[in-house]
């Protein structure tokens, strides 16, 4: 293909494509990247556990803000609602989180971890800590609050959610 002739599928022709950014140039290919690493150094933990990524996520998010609703919970996860449901179906028979209807809205549930919940993810945690502890070796602090500075300005640029 003649590289000079003009494409009329993209959008902008002034601005760079993939192959001109390269992946080493595209953050969401480097995030995914990084994330999957993360998730595949915990997998033996979980799976030692009966975790999945998605259990494994929502344990950690409830042991920060526990009693979410599930929506919301859905949001900090980052998982899809389907997928999240089989997660807590499972939490929830293992006896690691309770569901409760929400007083404020009765067609809503608030999601609670048990002590056993707890107690799990405290035995993830160490775990979870030594793969971000990876992930910033080297680096030193004012470069990592800039860092998480930067990923909270380009959250809230594509926030769908006020959370």
């Amino acid at each position: 293909m003649d590289k000079t002739a003009p494409d009329s599928t993209r959008q902008d022709p002034d601005l760079p494509d993939l192959a001109e950014i390269g992946l080493d140039g595209y953050a969401p290919y480097l995030m995914n990247r990084i994330m999957g690493r993360y998730n595949a150094n915990l997998r033996k933990e979980m799976t030692a556990l009966g975790l999945s990524t998605a259990k494994m996520r929502a344990l950690a998010i409830l042991s920060v803000r526990d009693g979410l609703t599930i929506g919301a919970l859905g949001v900090y996860a980052v998982v899809e609602q389907s997928t999240l449901s089989r997660a807590l179906d499972g939490l929830l028979a293992d006896g690691l989180i309770t569901r409760e209807v929400d007083s404020d809205d009765q067609r809503s549930s608030r999601i609670h971890l048990t002590p056993e919940g707890r107690a799990v993810h405290d035995r993830l945690w160490p775990h979870m800590r030594a793969s971000h502890d990876r992930i910033f070796r080297g680096i030193p602090a004012a470069e990592r609050q800039a860092f998480l500075a930067t990923l909270h300005k380009m959250l809230a640029n594509i926030r769908v959610h006020e959370i």
